[in-house]
């Protein structure tokens, strides 16, 4: 699934900010997708946490040849030395199992987030074993779609942000809420192409 704002949100991203002009011709054709399945967004959003995009896609690789489909289910039936043989950390396949637990026994109810405001949903999902913020902000921009969510945790926004507006150096919270203003109602848009700028493969989730 596309977004349907796509276009009409890099039109006004490129006629407010000229960096944002360049990095949307640079990757033009490439943009945003959901494949609609809140567990393993969320999942993968999970295995993401602290390691490299390249690193948790091998990790979920290995654990898709191991048990198949990746559901709840699968997850729950699967025999621990299995995960952990995949690479799943300790703490990192607990909260993948609990996640599991609570789609399978009806605890998360994926079909009532569409009607919630994105700090309510952000707050929902931060209630789950695992969760934080940041990942709760890529899935609210991987699988939601919400077009206007500011990851300021995300390592790559602030790398790309400091590479771009701040001429390499770090930049502070409140300049990063600054460089952002214009960028809304789009800045889940800007966000993506500020990754693009680094990992010119578009990361999934």
């Amino acid at each position: 699934m596309v977004p349907t704002y796509w276009e009409q949100a890099t039109q006004e991203l490129a006629a407010s900010d000229e960096i944002m002009q360049k990095l949307i011709v640079r990757f033009k054709g490439v943009l945003l997708h959901s494949h609609g399945d809140a567990f393993s967004t969320l999942a993968r959003a999970i295995l993401g946490q602290q390691i490299s995009v390249k690193a948790a896609e091998s990790i979920w690789q290995k654990l898709s040849s191991a048990i198949g489909d990746i559901t709840p289910h699968a997850i729950l039936e699967a025999e621990h030395d299995v995960l952990r043989g995949c690479g799943l950390s300790l703490r990192k396949m607990n909260y993948i199992q609990d996640l599991s637990m609570r789609f399978a026994d009806g605890t998360l109810d994926s079909a009532a987030w569409s009607g919630m405001g994105d700090e309510a949903l952000i707050d929902k999902l931060t209630q789950i074993k695992g969760i934080g913020r940041w990942t709760a902000e890529m899935f609210l921009i991987f699988h939601m779609l919400r077009p206007d969510v500011l990851p300021m945790d995300d390592l790559g926004l602030q790398r790309a942000l400091s590479m771009h507006y701040n001429s390499n150096q770090p930049v502070s919270r409140l300049k990063m809420r600054a460089i952002a203003k214009p960028w809304q109602p789009w800045r889940s848009v800007a966000t993506w192409y500020l990754w693009r700028s680094l990992e010119p493969l578009p990361v999934e989730y």
